[in-house]
């Protein structure tokens, strides 16, 4: 499971060193690609496959939704592989999207990794932290 929330910085040929934890849960290769909310998803190969087969492969093709959708996530999306450091290559459209200046942090969710700019993920974690516990009581509620 990856997890924690990692202070970095990307260098000047647009390469971001992985936190050394997560390192080898990234030797098989790795997909990073436009998220949602203004930052960057990095998958590792296998949960990337996982993902799309499991939430965008049964969406009906024919859907404008799903297209758009499926145009934002793959168009987006970069394969590559760590070089001997850990570093990972961002390509400048992906930089672009999540506004990344060299301050970046890295946090693990569960089964992917976001890449925020620093003073944009502290935003958003201030948001976050003030709403959390409405966000489960409203989550909690729509369990029952």
């Amino acid at each position: 499971m990856l997890l924690g929330t990692y202070e970095h910085t990307i260098d000047d040929k647009n390469r971001l060193t992985l936190p050394a934890r997560f390192r080898e849960s990234f030797a098989d290769g790795i997909v990073v690609k436009r998220g949602i909310e203004r930052c960057l998803d990095a998958y590792r190969r296998e949960d990337w496959v996982r993902h799309v087969e499991s939430r965008l492969a049964p969406l009906d093709p024919l859907s404008k939704e799903t297209r758009q959708l499926q145009r934002f996530l793959f168009s987006g999306a970069s394969e590559a592989e760590l070089d001997k450091q850990g570093r990972v290559m961002i390509p400048a459209p992906l930089i672009a999207h999540a506004a990344l200046k060299r301050e970046v942090v890295v946090l693990g969710i569960r089964d992917h990794l976001e890449i925020w700019d620093r003073d944009a993920w502290h935003l958003e974690l201030a948001e976050v932290e003030g709403s959390a516990e409405d966000v489960a009581e409203r989550l909690a509620a729509k369990s029952d």
